[in-house]
């Protein structure tokens, strides 16, 4: 695999990380501290609040203790930036669904921040160990190590910069539930102020709903592999001859709509991952 398949596999958020890690001058260090993540010398890693702690076994018996942390935002500054998130229900349902939405450095820039850090001397990290240079080969391999990390959970950035996934969502709910109260109180207000219309209700018209749903209710994830089929079970038709294939009607028809079912699944998933708007 080349470097440019590897480059295009990975989420963007985790690749802007190894980006600012190939930009430090002393690459050598840096490959050392790789080869140790690689290696399985980084024997535990875990938050304490917005800072992490490692230990990383390195050339003594007794592995060396890292510690590593950014600069975290304020409690008005996350204000700003949830606030901002609010506006835009796609951030909430990208971030539910463990994806970091592809513009969300705009949130942060537009309130005069940046959730990833400049260079690496806007990374503060400290290690145990004899060696003086910093970053150490043992604070480099927690460099790596929180590469994967990004990967697997984008909401370790956040926590970097002081605030956890729970309180995220939280305050996302929050915002989004208090906007959708202070909206329902203004429509109740106009149409108290508006004469009432009569409405007549068709068995054609029924079971349509023209109205749009209120999109900080809907998380689009994508499916299981359980579909509704699957819970009803076989379809009851009645049993025909075997044929040559010694397939049933009722086998027929399962695995056509089975196949339909999955495809509109993954269609409906690509299709709320690419709207743009709020």
């Amino acid at each position: 695999m080349t470097s440019y398949t590897l480059e295009a596999s990975r989420e963007w958020w985790s690749q802007r990380w190894l980006d600012l890690l190939d930009s430090y001058r002393f690459k050598k260090r840096l490959e050392r501290g790789r080869n140790y993540a690689r290696q399985g010398n980084v024997l535990s890693i875990e938050f304490k609040g917005a800072k992490v702690l490692a230990r990383v076994q390195g050339s003594d018996p007794e592995p060396y203790k890292v510690s590593l942390s950014l600069d975290p935002f304020s409690e008005e500054q996350w204000g700003y930036v949830i606030e901002t998130m609010s506006q835009k229900s796609i951030f909430a349902a990208k971030l539910l669904a463990g994806e970091m939405p592809q513009n969300m450095e705009d949130v942060f820039t537009s309130n005069g921040l940046s959730l990833f850090p400049f260079t690496l001397s806007d990374v503060h990290s400290k290690c145990s160990c004899p060696d003086k240079a910093n970053p150490c080969k043992h604070v480099a391999a927690i460099y790596y190590q929180l590469g994967d990390r990004f990967s697997e959970d984008p909401f370790v950035l956040f926590q970097l910069r002081g605030r956890t996934k729970e309180q995220i969502i939280s305050d996302l709910r929050h915002l989004r539930s208090k906007s959708i109260a202070t909206s329902a109180t203004e429509t109740s207000q106009v149409q108290e102020s508006t004469p009432k219309k009569q409405f007549s209700v068709t068995m054609n018209s029924f079971w349509q709903y023209n109205e749009p749903l209120e999109s900080s209710l809907v998380v689009i994830v994508p499916s299981t592999n359980e579909t509704v089929l699957d819970v009803l079970g076989p379809i009851p038709l009645a049993k025909e001859e075997e044929n040559l294939t010694s397939l049933t009607a009722a086998d027929v028809v399962m695995k056509y709509l089975d196949t339909v079912y999955k495809d509109v699944s993954q269609k409906a998933v690509l299709a709320a991952m690419n709207v743009g708007g709020g």
